[in-house]
């Protein structure tokens, strides 16, 4: 099957006791000692870090996204996983997904329980990812998780504690994993991936704002005063807010602020439905709606925009682009 480079960041499947709770420690050689290796498999591992996930910054994700490129320079690797924890695992493997131009699989995954749990769930993750990872092609960044596969475009975590934690609430998943083989059912539409960004000294400041019965925009209007250069309005039902916050979506994108516009509803897309602070209005004052995406891969999807080149304008057609709801790509919303 070929050489897995396994790229080690932390999370629960690294994690031990530490006397008040969990917390990751364990290297990546440690925890590839849990699982077993599929027929055909060799390994190496990369150490890069060892966080738990809700720790990682944005310099950790772009030190990630530079990794696997820099790991699949080597023409002799067959794949990539990557060990990371459940809490912002679908921001990461998005943000590889966005800039992931080869044929060869990216393939996440992590675990529920510990590392020392006798009935861990991790071991037998880490299996499925490298049996994955050396199995499948042509179908982007992934995740391999409780016998599935996901695409990581659209998946979140939807179970805080389950072992089934992942799922894309708007579609179906890519394929399943038993009695030692990838069944792939689907391949989903991508949307043509972007270049690989400079490490900026700073990231961009993007922050998310979520409204609700009785909100108002003071924290959307402090986000900007804070020095964002991107938001996420987190709006209820199909992508409604008030009129409140349609003028400081106009007031943000005067200022050259890229706006998105996410719901907080599990599973559909924004749609442009209703006005008197609807997203009609949101739309028109400048926020770009975001498909099926939700809240923190939308907002990935604004970094990747504002670390591309070019101004105003081209930043938003690349935001398009990587929501995959540009008019070229509108396919995508529905599909």
């Amino acid at each position: 099957m070929g050489r897995i480079v396994v790229i080690s960041t932390g999370g629960t499947i690294a994690s031990r006791w530490q006397g008040s709770g969990f917390a990751a420690d364990a290297d990546g050689g440690e925890v590839m000692a849990t699982a077993p290796l599929p027929d055909g498999v060799t390994v190496e591992v990369v150490d890069l870090f060892s966080v738990n996930s809700p720790r990682l910054t944005t310099a950790h994700q772009l030190t990630l996204l530079r990794t696997v490129h820099e790991v699949l320079a080597d023409p002799g690797v067959a794949g990539v996983v990557v060990t990371h924890g459940t809490d912002t695992l679908e921001e990461s493997a998005f943000l590889v997904d966005l800039h992931h131009d080869d044929p060869r699989p990216v393939v996440f995954t992590g675990a529920q329980l510990p590392l020392d749990a006798t009935d861990g769930d991790g071991p037998a993750n880490l299996h499925d990812a490298l049996l994955t990872a050396a199995s499948v092609r042509d179908l982007g960044v992934l995740l391999a998780f409780d016998g599935k596969v996901h695409a990581a475009r659209g998946t979140v975590k939807t179970q805080t504690l389950a072992a089934d934690a992942f799922a894309d609430p708007s579609g179906p998943r890519i394929g399943n994993i038993g009695f030692g083989r990838v069944s792939v059912l689907r391949h989903p539409p991508r949307p043509t991936p972007l270049g690989l960004p400079e490490m900026p000294d700073v990231p961009p400041r993007v922050d998310l704002v979520m409204h609700h019965a009785g909100a108002d925009a003071l924290l959307f209007n402090a986000a900007v005063g804070a020095g964002a250069r991107g938001i996420v309005l987190v709006a209820t039902g199909a992508g409604n807010a008030t009129p409140e916050f349609v003028d400081a979506v106009a007031a943000a994108t005067a200022r050259g602020v890229l706006v998105a516009l996410t719901t907080r509803v599990a599973a559909g897309p924004v749609t442009e439905i209703y006005t008197h602070g609807g997203a009609v209005d949101l739309v028109a004052a400048g926020a770009v709606p975001a498909g099926t995406l939700r809240a923190g891969q939308t907002r990935i999807a604004v970094l990747a925009a504002l670390l591309a080149a070019g101004g105003r304008v081209e930043r938003e057609r690349v935001l398009r682009r990587a929501l995959g709801v540009s008019p070229e790509r509108a396919e995508l919303v529905s599909a």
